[in-house]
């Protein structure tokens, strides 16, 4: 995986720039071969939920928050440097509005941008 370009992927995601993120990430993922591949795809995810969360696409945003914690749960503690303990809990806590609708979304719900996750590396 190319260290410049991923760390650029990682700096559009710290910025909130989730969809020009997931076009660097993918164009990443689609070169790359072995176990970074899931990794690469629940970053991947974690972009698009937090941009359905942005724009109020609740249900979208939900199904890709799911689709994350799958895809990065195994790679835990961290994986290409990126703590992932630190940005689960800080994706489950920035989630924690609609994670607990099964049938329906809270109305009026929005994304508080103090609590969305970065992605972080591990010292």
């Amino acid at each position: 995986m190319d260290n410049e370009q991923f760390r650029h992927a990682v700096s559009l995601f710290n910025r909130e720039e989730f969809f020009a993120c997931h076009d660097v990430l993918e164009e990443i993922w689609s070169e790359t071969l072995g176990d970074q591949r899931e990794f690469l795809q629940g970053l991947i995810h974690a972009a698009v939920a937090l941009f359905h969360f942005g724009e109020g696409n609740l249900g979208g945003a939900r199904k890709m928050h799911d689709s994350t914690v799958r895809y990065l749960t195994p790679y835990l503690p961290e994986c290409s440097g990126v703590d992932l303990t630190s940005f689960l809990a800080d994706f489950e806590v920035c989630f924690e509005p609609i994670l607990g609708a099964h049938d329906s979304y809270p109305q009026g719900v929005k994304m508080n941008p103090e609590l969305c996750p970065k992605l972080e590396f591990v010292e």
